[in-house]
């Protein structure tokens, strides 16, 4: 759809008024819509806590190096995979329910464009448009179907019809992140064996542990000294509670 040059200065004053009432917060939570980026920060935690509890268990029993081993590698693959199939059930589910409010938002544009494009005007006028200024440019923006449709979408949903989001994306990223994670306690059983292996993966856990609370703290804007130690606490305290259950069951089945 073009422009003339006396339509132009309104559109752009329009643009300039959701630019600058739209939250910051809000920008990166759009930004954010595929959801990778959340799936990569739960899947690194989620991996790290329950596969560290996983062969700190199995290494509390009393079982061989390679029994450890194969638990970790077990809980890597199958939590990897339960991510990303949750992830993409998740992420597929939102999609289709975003899609369905584009579409009930097209029907209504279509049975009633009179009363969409009052609408769209209100919504100009509540950015701070005069009521001369809302209106044509609600008018414009109505001459053209397709362009009354991505607008009623954005200002009216707050969705971004070209950002619903992946649920392909979401999953690999889940899948990587929890195995990245998971694979921090199981590596030290790949070169090592015995105490040197279990003193060496506790070291990696919970340098990973500390740093993940960290990164968190600062996506939240928390202080990451204190998320990382509120993070090894609570990471520390799950596996030596399972350390403590497989020490006590691996006791009494020797």
């Amino acid at each position: 759809m073009s422009l003339t040059s006396s339509e132009r200065p309104y559109v752009a004053r329009a643009d300039t008024v959701k630019a600058e009432t739209r939250d910051p917060a809000e920008r990166s939570r759009r930004g954010d819509r595929s959801g990778a980026l959340r799936a990569a920060v739960f899947g690194v935690n989620d991996g790290l806590v329950s596969n560290t509890a996983l062969v700190m268990g199995f290494a509390g029993s009393g079982v061989p190096g390679t029994a450890v081993l194969f638990a970790g590698v077990a809980g890597l693959l199958a939590g990897a995979f339960s991510m990303a199939a949750g992830e993409y059930i998740s992420m597929r589910s939102q999609r289709e329910a975003y899609e369905r409010e584009i579409a009930v938002a097209a029907d209504r544009l279509r049975a009633d464009p009179g009363a969409r494009q009052a609408e769209l005007a209100q919504v100009y006028r509540d950015k701070g448009l005069d009521a001369d200024d809302a209106r044509h440019v609600a008018t414009t923006i109505m001459r053209d179907h397709d362009t009354a449709l991505n607008t009623m979408v954005r200002e009216e949903l707050g969705l971004d019809p070209d950002e619903l989001g992946s649920p392909w994306s979401a999953a690999f990223s889940s899948l990587a992140s929890f195995a990245i994670g998971a694979l921090t306690a199981v590596l030290p059983f790949l070169f090592l064996s015995g105490t040197a292996a279990l003193l060496l993966a506790v070291a990696l856990a919970g340098s990973a542990l500390f740093a993940v609370g960290g990164a968190i703290g600062l996506l939240n804007g928390r202080p990451p000294l204190r998320s990382g130690a509120r993070q090894l606490f609570v990471g520390a305290l799950a596996a030596a509670a399972v350390f403590g259950i497989g020490h006590v069951v691996g006791a009494r089945a020797g």
